[in-house]
Protein backbone atom coordinates (compact mmCIF):
# COMPACT_ATOMS: atom_id res chain seq x y z
CA UNK A 1 0.00 0.00 0.00
CA UNK A 2 2.51 2.03 0.81
CA UNK A 3 4.53 2.13 -2.80
CA UNK A 4 1.16 2.81 -4.38
CA UNK A 5 0.78 6.10 -2.61
CA UNK A 6 4.00 6.53 -3.61
CA UNK A 7 3.76 6.26 -6.92
CA UNK A 8 0.72 8.01 -7.39
CA UNK A 9 2.27 11.15 -5.66
CA UNK A 10 4.94 11.02 -8.03
CA UNK A 11 2.74 10.55 -10.61
CA UNK A 12 1.61 13.91 -9.33
CA UNK A 13 4.59 15.52 -9.42
CA UNK A 14 5.42 14.98 -12.62
CA UNK A 15 2.57 16.16 -13.59
CA UNK A 16 2.85 19.06 -11.77
CA UNK A 17 6.56 19.51 -13.64
CA UNK A 18 4.97 18.50 -17.13
CA UNK A 19 2.47 21.11 -16.89
CA UNK A 20 4.52 23.96 -15.60
CA UNK A 21 7.07 23.60 -18.24
CA UNK A 22 4.77 22.86 -21.20
CA UNK A 23 2.69 26.27 -19.49
CA UNK A 24 5.50 28.54 -19.58
CA UNK A 25 6.59 26.99 -23.30
CA UNK A 26 2.76 27.96 -24.63
CA UNK A 27 3.11 31.43 -22.98
CA UNK A 28 6.42 32.18 -24.35
CA UNK A 29 5.51 31.30 -27.70
CA UNK A 30 2.25 32.79 -28.00
CA UNK A 31 3.88 35.86 -26.38
CA UNK A 32 6.42 36.06 -29.20
CA UNK A 33 3.55 35.02 -32.27
CA UNK A 34 1.63 38.59 -30.38
CA UNK A 35 4.52 40.63 -30.43
CA UNK A 36 5.65 39.63 -33.94
CA UNK A 37 2.11 40.04 -35.00
CA UNK A 38 1.59 36.71 -36.31
CA UNK A 39 -0.97 35.18 -33.94
CA UNK A 40 -4.03 34.44 -35.64
CA UNK A 41 -7.54 34.97 -34.73
CA UNK A 42 -8.04 31.73 -34.13
CA UNK A 43 -5.22 30.73 -31.51
CA UNK A 44 -6.91 33.72 -29.69
CA UNK A 45 -9.84 31.55 -29.95
CA UNK A 46 -7.73 28.31 -28.35
CA UNK A 47 -6.63 30.07 -25.84
CA UNK A 48 -9.92 31.01 -24.12
CA UNK A 49 -12.14 28.15 -25.44
CA UNK A 50 -9.10 25.34 -24.34
CA UNK A 51 -9.51 27.00 -20.55
CA UNK A 52 -13.33 26.51 -20.44
CA UNK A 53 -13.11 23.05 -21.87
CA UNK A 54 -10.62 22.00 -19.56
CA UNK A 55 -12.82 23.76 -16.41
CA UNK A 56 -15.36 21.84 -17.77
CA UNK A 57 -13.76 18.43 -17.52
CA UNK A 58 -12.69 18.73 -14.40
CA UNK A 59 -15.60 20.15 -12.64
CA UNK A 60 -17.67 17.06 -14.50
CA UNK A 61 -15.00 14.99 -12.83
CA UNK A 62 -15.36 16.32 -9.64
CA UNK A 63 -19.03 16.33 -9.41
CA UNK A 64 -19.82 12.54 -11.38
CA UNK A 65 -16.98 11.00 -8.33
CA UNK A 66 -18.86 13.22 -5.62
CA UNK A 67 -15.94 14.99 -4.90
CA UNK A 68 -13.75 12.00 -4.12
CA UNK A 69 -11.21 12.53 -6.98
CA UNK A 70 -7.75 12.66 -7.24
CA UNK A 71 -5.78 15.89 -8.08
CA UNK A 72 -4.29 14.19 -10.65
CA UNK A 73 -7.41 13.61 -12.65
CA UNK A 74 -8.86 17.27 -11.69
CA UNK A 75 -5.28 18.25 -13.35
CA UNK A 76 -5.37 15.78 -16.59
CA UNK A 77 -7.51 17.89 -18.44
CA UNK A 78 -5.11 20.58 -17.99
CA UNK A 79 -1.99 19.08 -18.41
CA UNK A 80 -3.35 17.20 -21.71
CA UNK A 81 -3.93 20.70 -23.33
CA UNK A 82 -0.55 22.29 -22.30
CA UNK A 83 1.54 19.24 -23.59
CA UNK A 84 -0.36 19.79 -26.93
CA UNK A 85 -0.34 23.40 -26.94
CA UNK A 86 3.52 23.29 -26.48
CA UNK A 87 4.06 20.51 -28.79
CA UNK A 88 1.61 22.31 -31.57
CA UNK A 89 3.57 25.76 -31.35
CA UNK A 90 6.64 24.49 -31.52
CA UNK A 91 6.34 23.43 -34.98
CA UNK A 92 5.24 27.46 -35.70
Amino acid sequence: MRTRKYRNRLSLAMMMTDLTLASWETITRRTLLMMQNDCSPAEYQRMVNEKAEAAARSASRLVASGGRVSLAALLAPWHTRAMANAKRLRKK
